[in-house]
């Protein structure tokens, strides 16, 4: 039975066959009535197969109709039926049957290379899916295997319409070579540079990548033959020459995604005008901090030993040693970081100093957050220095900036007040 099942279009044309033209017309038609069938079922089996050999593989579901799979593979065995029966349907008409055999040819091998195409696309698919193809991704091979099965493709087409051999066509290949250069000069950078890619772990999918000249400035969601896709962080996409990232500079920022901490790098320009010695009562004041309780303790303790062995005269603050106010907001700064859950403490704490400028003095915080999460590294960034710009005050400084509208809003009644003044001293005179 099952050998009947298999030999039924040879068996179908040879009854045909032997009732002359009538019989080979009614095999043709068999064969055509029987197509739809033939490639209906063909196509639920290719589906029931492929989903039980890749059940174990990918867990999702795989989308045949997006790679036409099945319908290639259909098309494809139909092309060999009816290749293998054109014998028995044309039989003593030489000259057509070899006729039909190269058309017939000319579409199986055509059909034939979409098949490996679209297995190309379920092993990628199935590739991408596994935690390799972040590291090694091999999109830019298969468009290279791709193009290479096309090229042969039609170097076999071009010899069956010529009915030469395809080694003739081959050798006159030398001939077409800086052409072939010329016209894939952008796939052989781009796959050249792939390698380079690759080997070298320069960049992968789901990297964060900055390059300014392509205006790129997001994650890495295609690494293709030609082009690199980069999602911004506005949900546009730009595309990169594959080569570019090879030959010119770009920042990557896996490094800082892989460390556990995100650098906060920000100042805070304090007003010259407000730094001063600290008295006893600001000290006094200071020392009802929690953060820094202990430390004006400390420090009370050993500048008045040091002032004491030293007999420094305590009638000027200015002798001896004595504590800052700008010195103190540091100490509460560095003592406030450290006591911050968010703030990642094996990593560069700095809490410095800068050269003073004509916006004051900057103090800069140099510190890495836990989270590297863009909008939570924000968010601690912003509760950080919402807090310290809040208690400045609190140690008698004041936060540089320019002046405002406010500002010299301010000055304005003044000057009027100086003006009426004025007017009323001319007045009285006359």
């Amino acid at each position: 039975m099952d050998k009947l099942i298999e030999d039924w279009p040879k068996l179908a044309l040879d009854i045909g066959a032997q009732f002359g033209l009538a019989g080979r017309i009614f095999g043709i038609v068999i064969l055509i009535i029987l197509y739809p069938v033939l490639y209906s079922v063909s196509r639920r089996f290719i589906h029931a197969t492929f989903d039980r050999l890749l059940a174990g593989v990918i867990k999702e579901d795989l989308d045949f109709n997006k790679h036409r799979l099945a319908k290639r593979l259909a098309l494809f065995f139909f092309a060999c039926v009816f290749y293998a029966a054109l014998p028995h349907l044309l039989s003593g008409y030489s000259t057509a049957i070899q006729l039909t055999r190269n058309i017939s040819m000319v579409c199986i091998t055509l059909v034939g290379t979409l098949v490996v195409s679209s297995l190309l696309d379920v092993f990628l698919t199935v590739y991408s899916s596994s935690r390799t193809s972040q590291d090694i991704p091999l999109k830019a091979t298969v468009q290279v295997v791709k193009i290479v099965a096309y090229f042969v493709c039609g170097i076999f087409i071009v010899s069956l319409i010529l009915n030469k051999t395809p080694l003739y066509l081959f050798s006159g290949l030398s001939a077409l070579g800086a052409l072939l250069l010329l016209v894939f000069r952008d796939s052989i950078l781009g796959f050249v540079a792939g390698i380079q890619l690759i080997a070298n772990q320069m960049v992968a999918k789901g990297d964060w990548i900055e390059m300014p000249k392509y205006g790129a400035d997001g994650d890495v969601i295609e690494i293709a033959l030609t082009t690199v896709k980069v999602q911004n962080w506005d949900k546009t996409i730009t595309t990169i020459p594959t080569y570019a990232l090879i030959g010119e500079s770009f920042k990557n920022w896996r490094g800082m995604q892989e460390s556990g901490g995100r650098r906060i790098k920000r100042t805070i320009n304090i007003d010259i005008s407000t730094i001063k010695f600290c008295d006893g009562d600001m000290l006094n004041r200071f020392s009802k901090i929690q953060y820094i309780s202990d430390y004006i303790q400390i420090k009370k303790d050993e500048l008045s030993a040091y002032n004491d062995e030293n007999e420094v005269d305590d009638a000027s603050l200015v002798n001896g040693r004595r504590l800052t106010n700008v010195g103190t907001f540091r100490a509460y700064t560095i003592a406030y970081l450290r006591h911050h859950l968010m703030i990642n403490q094996e990593m560069t704490f700095l809490v410095r100093h800068l050269a003073p400028t004509e916006h004051g003095l900057p103090i800069e915080v140099y510190v890495f957050s836990k989270d590297t999460i863009w909008a939570n590294y924000e968010g601690i960034q912003a509760d950080i220095f919402d807090h310290l710009l809040a208690v400045a005050p609190e140690f008698d400084l004041k936060v540089f900036q320019n002046p405002s509208g406010a500002d010299f809003r301010r000055l304005v009644p003044q000057r009027e007040d100086e003006y009426n003044i004025i007017e009323h001293k001319h007045t009285d005179s006359l």
